[in-house]
């Protein structure tokens, strides 16, 4: 217990005088806007690959190398090989982020970070620029020799089409290891603790329809020309019942004790307007984390400013739905389109193809690595550690189970839920944040030695 307590101190001074470096650097990394989407620049992405490279081997990462992907963006790996009967962590971040402008709503240019209030504001700050300082950090409290083996992999493709799935699948000896920590996590609010311990999946689909062979007058033919957005809007319309709850029979709903989550931190972290209500019933988190949602993320329309008095004669939307974390994505995408075929009016020509589909994922909560993760976190912020759900997808951790099936996941990072604004205007970490689970991270690495 004496040594835990020496150990816990030592990481906890060692990473707070680190944190001025890491927020210097992290400021660096805010810089590059690395979007990895087709249409934008290659350059700012690939800089920031070699911006990865340079600041892992200066924080103890002298292996950290690019991996070339074919028809996409590089791995950033390295590899500190593991003493004599120790386990070996694969820790796993990305370095590209999401697209960013100032006119969508920025208080500042996205690109150039700010540090106001204790938070860090820029694109990628939270998501997950700070991944990538979360692991540098934790290997330099060790000196660049840390008690257990060390695996990094920083994917440049994570918000976009990935091309990493088909690559661990090439070089399994890659990624084996006996526990992943995925650093692209986080939070509900600032100081609490929290372990992810399920993500749901998600599918998407476009509906299109058509129901006349051209444009024509909305005074002469409207009342008897059925228009395809009225047609297009009343099959949307379906999706949900007058609570918001999905009213798309056959889907599959889990739930969990860990349904809670503070109300007004995520009213305010989603930004809902005052006196607007919350959709849905049950308790939040399950609605968050263990039910389906469909959100139509996309339509094809006249626009207002091409707006004219005719019956529209072609409308489309791209429909996304995350699924319970257990279900199977091929039947739920399945049971979404039939749904979308069944309830089209008046005979409409109607077309539903499929644009993806990921499975959720649940950890196992039972293992030496997570009873490691939930002492470190406790230990360092000084909080019960809280287990949690993800709405979100990160559809490499199943490939990465089905490689390594016995392997654990800790999926923990920076984020908080309430501010942080991921994928958002104005994203931000908490410095505070991103200094406690550094510790953590550096100090779980002693406790999974110990343990193993």
């Amino acid at each position: 217990m004496r040594d835990e307590l020496a150990c816990k101190e030592i990481i906890l001074q060692k990473t707070h005088d680190l944190m001025p470096d890491v927020v210097r650097d992290l400021k660096s990394l805010i810089r590059f806007p690395s979007v990895a989407f087709p249409g934008y620049p290659k350059e700012p992405v690939l800089a920031m690959a070699n911006a990865t490279v340079s600041l892992l081997r200066e924080y103890g990462l002298p292996d950290a190398h690019l991996i070339e992907m074919p028809g996409g963006y590089p791995v950033v790996y390295g590899e500190i090989p593991a003493p004599p009967g120790e386990p070996t962590v694969l820790m796993y971040a990305h370095y590209d982020v999401q697209p960013a402008q100032k006119e969508d709503g920025w208080k500042t240019d996205p690109c150039e970070p700010l540090e106001k209030g204790g938070r860090l504001y820029g694109r990628g700050s939270a998501d997950d620029k700070s991944g990538i300082m979360i692991i540098a950090a934790s290997i330099r409290l060790y000196g660049g020799k840390p008690p257990v083996g060390i695996k990094v992999v920083i994917e440049g493709e994570e918000e976009t089409t990935s091309h990493l799935e088909q690559f661990t699948a090439a070089h399994p000896d890659l990624f084996s290891c006996d526990v992943f920590i995925i650093a692209d996590n986080g939070n509900l609010s600032v100081g609490e603790p929290a372990l992810t311990t399920s993500l749901r999946g998600e599918v998407s689909c476009i509906i299109d329809i058509r129901t006349l062979d051209h444009a024509v007058h909305s005074g002469m033919f409207g009342g008897a020309a059925p228009d395809a957005l009225i047609a297009l809007i009343k099959i949307l319309a379906t999706l949900h019942d007058i609570r918001g709850d999905v009213a798309v029979k056959g889907l599959r709903s889990a739930a969990s004790e860990n349904g809670g989550y503070p109300v007004e931190n995520y009213r305010a972290g989603a930004g809902v307007l005052d006196g607007v209500d919350l959709i849905g019933i049950g308790p939040l988190g399950d609605r968050l984390w263990f039910k389906p949602s469909i959100t139509v993320i996309g339509i094809d329309a006249p626009s207002l400013q091409k707006s004219a008095n005719i019956l529209i004669p072609r409308a489309a939307a791209k429909i996304s739905m995350r699924i319970a974390p257990d279900a199977d994505a091929e039947h739920e995408l399945q049971v979404l389109m039939d749904h979308l075929y069944a309830v089209a009016p008046w005979n409409v020509h109607i077309d539903v193809k499929e644009v993806g589909h990921s499975t959720g994922f649940t950890c196992l909560t039972g293992g030496p690595g997570y009873r490691a993760a939930r002492k470190a976190l406790e230990t360092v912020f000084g909080n019960p550690a809280l287990e949690k759900g993800t709405g979100g997808s990160i559809p490499l951790v199943n490939v990465l189970h089905e490689l390594v099936p016995h392997a654990e996941f800790i999926l923990w990072g920076a984020e908080d839920a309430a501010d942080s604004c991921v994928h958002g205007t104005n994203e931000s970490v908490e410095i505070g944040d991103l200094e406690r689970i550094i510790a953590s991270q550096g100090l779980f690495l002693t406790l999974l030695e110990n343990l193993h």
